[in-house]
């Protein structure tokens, strides 16, 4: 498969995508890659490291349009690749577009893949390689824009479109893989409740077991991959005590040991919680809509109390009216409502016993072609 993967400036989509490129290598698979940007730099030598979105548009576009006319020619024959670039800019010069129809048309990509990460990471990366001063709402804007473009360029195209969470966990860089190299995959969107159990931690781990064997079998789309609401929720915390800034360990964003403190502003969050909301509700359902199946999983709080959000409540209904196959895995004493069960193409007690089901229908089949 051929891929155009895009993504805003600050996602770190090389780095990002090498990883899914390391993994195909270590399946024994060819996966090349063609990074638009350094092909660019490449042909205009005299540019300044991190400077090259201060050109004049008309250079801009000539080094891009010499990057796809070298990468149309080198493509050929190539069976699964990538190429790394963007849909939008925007820069000083305000939003522009990143590409020409009639280039895309000659690539003839099989499909389009947004690649999106947790905003205050995306800030702190776009801060830390560029001479650029952008607010958190810049950044989720921009986002958007990003992902809208990609989605006009893939209808424009008549080909599929993915929203892929970068997140911290590696198995996303699997996700990738299979995307372009084993598109006949089931899609599962993992659905589960998330901030009203975070502080649960057994209810948590029982919840990370059912997304990592998901994640085994399916192309998952996650959407705890990227989790704002937690960034919001300690906003709030944060101002209700009186602080400027929110400090966010390396752990949470992926950092390795010794990676800096992440330092945000609590007002600068607390000033895109209504996008934070919208884009959360806007991306969980596209996940949905891309995905062939929804899998709930439903633990038991205290007092035999299901743990049923109105998120996952929202999802589930989603799911049934856009004619997905819905699958709940329903883990308390207390009987699932008539909301549930006449919605929910099968019901399970367990993980296992959903994953002895899946298996048993042939929906593991591929997976013996894959790796780990």
């Amino acid at each position: 498969m051929r891929a155009i993967v895009t993504g805003q400036v600050g996602v770190d989509k090389k780095a990002y995508l090498q990883g899914a490129v390391d993994f195909a290598g270590a399946q024994g698979e060819s996966l090349a890659m063609f990074n638009v940007g350094d092909m660019m730099y490449a042909e205009g030598r005299d540019i300044r490291e991190g400077r090259i979105l201060d050109l004049p548009w008309s250079r801009l576009n000539s080094l891009r349009r010499a990057a796809f006319k070298d990468i149309i020619a080198e493509s050929k024959g190539v069976e699964n690749m990538i190429v790394n670039t963007h849909a939008t800019f925007r820069w000083r010069h305000g939003l522009f577009a990143a590409f020409d129809f009639d280039q895309i048309h000659k690539l003839d990509p099989d499909l389009f893949i947004c690649v999106v990460d947790n905003i205050e990471v995306v800030h702190h990366r776009l801060h830390r390689d560029h001479e650029i001063d952008a607010t958190l709402k810049d950044c989720m804007v921009w986002r958007e824009e990003e992902i809208l473009a990609t989605e006009l360029m893939a209808q424009a195209m008549g080909k599929p479109f993915y929203i892929l969470s970068r997140g911290r966990h590696q198995q996303t860089t699997r996700t990738c893989f299979r995307l372009i190299c084993r598109p006949a995959m089931k899609k599962v969107y993992p659905s589960f409740p998330m901030s009203h159990v975070v502080d649960m931690p057994e209810v948590l781990e029982e919840i990370e077991r059912f997304r990592a064997e998901l994640a085994d079998h399916f192309i998952t789309f996650d959407p705890a991959d990227v989790d704002e609401k937690l960034l919001l929720d300690n906003a709030i915390a944060a101002a209700k005590d009186g602080r400027d800034f929110l400090d966010i360990e390396p752990h949470a964003y992926g950092g390795s040991r010794g990676a800096p403190v992440l330092r945000v502003k609590v007002r600068e969050v607390l000033d895109i919680a209504g996008d934070i909301d919208g884009q959360i509700y806007m991306r969980d359902f596209k996940l949905v809509d891309q995905s062939h199946m929804i899998v709930s999983y439903i633990p038991e709080l205290a007092g035999g109390i299901p743990g049923l959000s109105s998120g996952v409540e929202r999802e589930l209904h989603h799911a049934f009216e856009h004619t997905k196959e819905v699958y709940v895995i329903w883990k308390p004493r207390k009987a699932p409502s008539p909301f549930i069960t006449e919605t929910a193409t099968k019901i399970f007690g367990s993980v296992d016993e959903a994953l002895t089901y899946f298996e048993a229908e042939g929906m593991f089949a591929a997976t013996n072609l894959f790796g780990h």
